[in-house]
């Protein structure tokens, strides 16, 4: 069996599908409240696990082939500093440890957030050497970078270790099953809103100097290859590491525009607009995903364009009647 945490959520419920299809015995620990978040599992799991209820759960000491932690409170604009902590770190060390002490294999995610403003780099090398280097521009990061500090510490200091462990940096990921996601939907989906509603598609202006209005960049990765990555950590003997999962290639918020115009059949229409002021001092206006590490692991998957996994969101999912994989 594997655990899965936040397995309702948008990675997980994905990545649950997929396990789902190939026979995999699925415990999923998540809760589902009451906004159709239920609807991501198409397929009940074997298990469903209250988070208040998973300490009960592990004390039993279940025969657990991995732990897949992606749970976490994941708005960039979260302010409640103590409660991203107890449920960012605190319980991302309890994982860590019960499957250090049961030799359990540990997949968690860690963000592309803790890159900050990019400034030092998107070179996901493990060392805390490397990682103080880093500064989150948001808690979300800072929390995220918090833990991957902490298993550096751990792995450098020969503490107990699950025998097979990979820190995930996710960039920015879009695709089915998002929809209960709020502010925290991607730009994606909210481009394509805006296109049925009749308006244009609203871009923020640049807030950079010598940087022209479109011209931010993102590595925008679709669902189905971070699912490809994630099934691959999970069968790869012995992995250990920390690794980003971008495309590693850099889009512009323009170029996503025009994809999103083309894929609803609608004649390109961009507005710009002011930044909005929670959003100043945190933004990222550049990401991409060094993928040297996973290569070299032996992840030789091909990823789908930015054109082509647009497409495949819009005309598979967003254009239907029922919208979840």
């Amino acid at each position: 069996m594997i655990l899965l945490t936040g397995g309702a959520g948008f990675i997980g419920s994905n990545l649950h599908a997929s396990l789902n299809a190939s026979g995999a015995e699925v415990a999923v620990s998540d809760w589902l409240g009451s906004n159709g978040k239920w609807r991501n599992l198409r397929h009940p799991p074997s298990l469903l696990i209250a988070p208040e209820q998973l300490d009960d759960f592990l004390a039993q000491r279940p025969v657990l082939s991995a732990v897949v932690h992606l749970g976490a409170i994941s708005e960039t604009t979260a302010s409640d500093a103590d409660l991203v902590w107890r449920s960012n770190v605190a319980l991302s060390q309890k994982l860590w440890s019960w499957c250090a002490a049961n030799g359990v294999r540990f997949i968690y995610a860690s963000s592309a957030a803790t890159y900050g403003d990019g400034a030092a780099g998107f070179d996901d090398e493990f060392s805390t050497l490397a990682l103080r280097r880093l500064q989150p521009l948001n808690l979300y990061g800072w929390s995220k970078h918090a833990f991957d500090l902490w298993v550096a510490h751990q792995v450098e200091a020969k503490m107990p270790a699950p025998p097979a462990w990979a820190g995930v940096k996710f960039f920015n990921v879009y695709g089915p099953n998002e929809y209960h996601k709020g502010s925290m939907i991607s730009v994606v989906k909210v481009k394509h809103d805006e296109i049925r509603a009749g308006g244009p598609v609203r871009l923020f202006r640049s807030a950079e100097p010598g940087l022209a209005d479109g011209a931010q960049r993102r590595d925008f990765i679709h669902i189905d290859d971070v699912v490809a990555a994630l099934e691959f950590l999970l069968t790869t003997p012995k992995i250990v590491g920390l690794f980003n999962l971008g495309t590693g290639l850099a889009r512009s918020y323009a170029e996503l525009a025009r994809a999103v115009c083309a894929a609803s059949g609608v004649a390109e229409r961009i507005e710009y607009i002011d930044m909005p002021a929670a959003l100043r001092g945190q933004y990222q206006s550049f990401t991409q995903a060094s993928m040297a590490r996973l290569r070299a692991a032996g992840f030789d998957h091909e990823f789908c364009t930015l054109e082509q996994g647009i497409t495949r969101y819009i005309q598979n999912y967003l254009t239907k009647v029922d919208p979840y994989r």
